[in-house]
């Protein structure tokens, strides 16, 4: 099986709930690196079935492994090999991975597969040298990044789960630009509000404004994305609509001492302005 999706859309946290929620007894082993040599990738891969710590050699782990992989089939359970970052296997390591799907008896394989890693990986498969791996390949799932009308229900499920209540602390326009700026894609999202709730708060606000979000993507130093639309069931792939881009707005703020403006200032810097103001009680 092969899960691909852009950084940030949440395929190790899919793995996760993956390996808490199966309806079938599993034995899993992961692999978050394979920048490795074939013999580490080899020793990493089989780590988690069951290995003996005394050193082996690649046809003995092999044999162990095919020992284990019988055991558990016996057993009823499923035995899963998971590759996260999948797109950085060399041709070398991905053939080693297409060797690993021998294994099997007459009815099914012994071991099952996935590889997880960014679009790129799609064109990896696709090489010439890896017609074979690609052969293999049963299952293919693609993760998009959140269209604008779904940020919306995405801020609201966090916001509810953390225990907040209706309505969300983010004015209309404040989301908007969320989903604009974020492209979509939920790690970018959560960094940008969990900024912006601070820079309200900091303020003395309880609702993030535009101004926040604005100053927010100038502090991460963010590019324009395009708006992500909804996809077409009719379509094989999504293909995002581009907006005008908005210019950054600017917002002063006091230095708190000398009544001069800083445009440049970091998140930091700024929100130690504000606490120092409401501290000081010069502003409420």
């Amino acid at each position: 099986m092969v899960l691909t999706g852009p950084a940030g859309t949440g395929k190790t946290t899919l793995i996760r709930k993956l390996l808490e929620s199966s309806p079938v007894p599993m034995r899993t082993s992961i692999v978050y690196n394979p920048t490795l040599t074939p013999e580490e990738f080899l020793e990493l891969a089989l780590a988690d079935f069951d290995m003996p710590k005394n050193s082996m050699n690649k046809a003995q782990r092999l044999l162990h492994l095919e020992h284990f992989l019988l055991a558990a089939y016996r057993e009823g359970k499923v035995a899963v090999l998971i590759i996260d970052e999948a797109h950085k296997l060399s041709s070398q390591l991905l053939e080693e991975v297409r060797l690993l799907t021998n294994f099997e008896t007459g009815k099914q394989k012994l071991l099952q597969i996935l590889l997880v890693g960014q679009p790129e990986l799609n064109g990896i498969l696709n090489r010439e040298e890896l017609w074979q791996l690609k052969q293999r390949v049963a299952v293919r799932m693609q993760i998009q990044s959140l269209s604008s009308p779904d940020v919306p229900h995405y801020l609201r499920c966090r916001w509810t789960k953390a225990g907040g209540s209706e309505p969300l602390p983010f004015q209309a326009a404040a989301m908007d630009l969320i989903a604009t700026w974020s492209k979509g894609i939920p790690r970018v999202i959560n960094g940008i509000c969990d900024n912006a709730l601070v820079s309200a708060f900091g303020a003395g606000r309880k609702i993030v404004n535009p101004e926040d979000i604005l100053d927010v993507v100038r502090d991460l130093d963010l590019q324009m994305g395009k708006r992500v639309e909804p996809a077409r069931s009719v379509s094989p792939a999504p293909h995002p609509l581009s907006i005008t881009q908005p210019a950054i707005m600017r917002v002063p703020v006091s230095n708190g001492e000398h009544g001069q403006e800083d445009e440049q200032g970091s998140l930091f810097s700024r929100l130690a302005v504000r606490f120092r103001i409401r501290r000081d009680g010069s502003a409420k």
